[in-house]
């Protein structure tokens, strides 16, 4: 069975290799590709879409400064004396090499049920704690095919708690409540055919992944030495530490700190219940870095070392604003999805969500920004054939995550913080996109109208 799920993984492996891309690249490619689009397919003029592009760049500068914040203070966390051992602890469960690519799918999927930025980043600490175990223990490790299982598991996260689709409409007051009114997430994400199908996905990735390792003479580990874990810095060697050394020594300051922090928390989820957001999955990675730190000097250190996986995130995701600008205000979105609707009957329309869905999710990478363009067609088509909202609604979550597996802007933060390249993941991540296509197209068959 290995031997012939690596046989398939083969080829997709060395075309990616060979022909993928940097992200970056990929990324200018779509810009240049979103803009003759734009101007040929629509009556927009190219001076229009330039216009459209540029006053779109800063579109996502505060979804980007929350990826960056995530980053970080993820990255810091992970590496406190206390959590870097309590990864070192789960990364001694596998006891061979396919057990090893199927836990971290699963450990990143699980994360990404709770939040999406969650499993990104669990899953990248997660790869490099078990590749380093591995190498320890002398079982052979494919270290892109690693990092690959822990992105596979980000492949169910829209069908989670902090799902953006279905959160939208759940929130009184959304663009679309005149046409639909509320829909509580108790008829999306918490129906049992949703967690149900989340399971099924997550686990067929999983065994997937622990048929996919290359024969031994191909297999990359992880470079140890350039995954070392940060240590604090020395205090300087004076007769009489000034008040200032004293200060930035003083564990009591980041503890005080982080109290702080996690009092806002407990108010915050005190009032709202388990409202997990974006913001809050942040804070709460500060929180905790800064109670397990052993000082200032500690955590700041800790981030200054992390802070080298934010490049790729600042560069490229102001392209990808631009890009999501020029699909959203001129006619392309209903270029996409007119076109599947037109196709559709009563059972198959949520299947056609889907898959609208994931192609737009190569333009416009964001759950939310997805339903909000999406949402309104597929909802005239519904009310025509006779199919639930809810099933419009999780038809478009399962597009957007279902191409993030061969869309790179999401695995931005997971590469940045393993050091690889997309190319030396996206073969096995092509795989994963067929297998969780089966799963979910599937799916979306079987719930028919809803």
């Amino acid at each position: 069975m290995r031997l012939r799920l690596d046989r398939i993984a083969g080829p997709f492996v060395a075309f990616s290799e060979r022909y993928y891309p940097d992200p970056f690249v990929f990324a200018i490619g779509l810009t240049f590709t979103t803009f003759a689009m734009a101007v040929l397919l629509t009556p927009t003029t190219a001076a229009e879409a330039l216009t459209l592009w540029g006053n779109g760049l800063t579109g996502f500068l505060g979804f980007a400064m929350q990826i960056c914040i995530c980053l970080v203070a993820a990255h810091a966390l992970a590496h406190t004396d206390a959590v870097a051992r309590a990864i070192d602890r789960i990364a001694r469960w596998p006891r061979s090499s396919g057990q090893a690519y199927a836990l971290i799918c699963l450990i990143a999927g699980f994360a990404s049920m709770i939040a999406g930025a969650l499993g990104l980043v669990v899953g990248a600490l997660g790869a490099v704690a078990i590749a380093r175990e591995g190498a320890a223990r002398g079982i052979a490790l494919h270290f892109p095919l690693l990092v690959a299982s822990a992105y596979g598991g980000f492949v169910i996260w829209h069908m989670g708690y902090s799902g953006t689709a279905p959160l939208a409409v759940a929130t009184p007051g959304h663009t679309l409540e005149s046409v639909m009114g509320i829909v509580p997430v108790t008829e999306t994400t918490f129906t049992s055919w949703n967690l149900g199908l989340a399971g099924v996905t997550l686990v067929a990735v999983a065994l997937v992944c622990s048929r996919l390792a290359p024969r031994a003479e191909a297999i990359v580990p992880l470079e140890l030495d350039s995954e070392d874990p940060p240590s604090e810095p020395e205090r300087k060697t004076l007769a009489t530490p000034t008040l200032g050394d004293r200060l930035d020594h003083a564990r009591i300051l980041t503890g005080l700190l982080g109290l702080l922090f996690v009092t806002f928390l407990f108010s915050w989820f005190r009032d709202r219940g388990f409202a997990l957001t974006f913001n809050m999955v942040n804070w709460s990675f500060v929180a905790a870095g800064l109670l397990l730190a052993r000082s200032p000097s500690h955590y700041l250190q800790l981030v200054n070392d992390a802070s080298r996986t934010l490049g790729p995130v600042v560069l490229q995701y102001p392209l990808y604003a631009a890009v999501v600008a020029l699909i959203t205000q001129t006619e392309l979105v209903g270029l996409f999805s007119d076109g599947f609707v037109a196709i559709s009957t009563e059972q198959t329309l949520g299947f056609w969500a889907f898959v609208s869905g994931g192609v737009l999710n190569f333009f416009v990478p964001s759950g939310g920004g997805q339903w909000a363009v999406q949402g309104p067609i597929f909802l005239e088509a519904a009310r025509e054939l006779g199919v639930a909202d809810a099933i419009i609604v999780m038809g478009v979550a399962y597009g957007d995550q279902w191409t993030n597996m061969i869309q790179p802007f999401w695995a931005l933060p997971l590469l940045a913080i393993v050091g690889l390249d997309a190319r030396a993941i996206m073969g096995y991540c092509f795989v994963i996109f067929l297998t969780s296509f089966v799963c979910l197209g599937g799916g979306m068959l079987l719930f028919g109208a809803g």
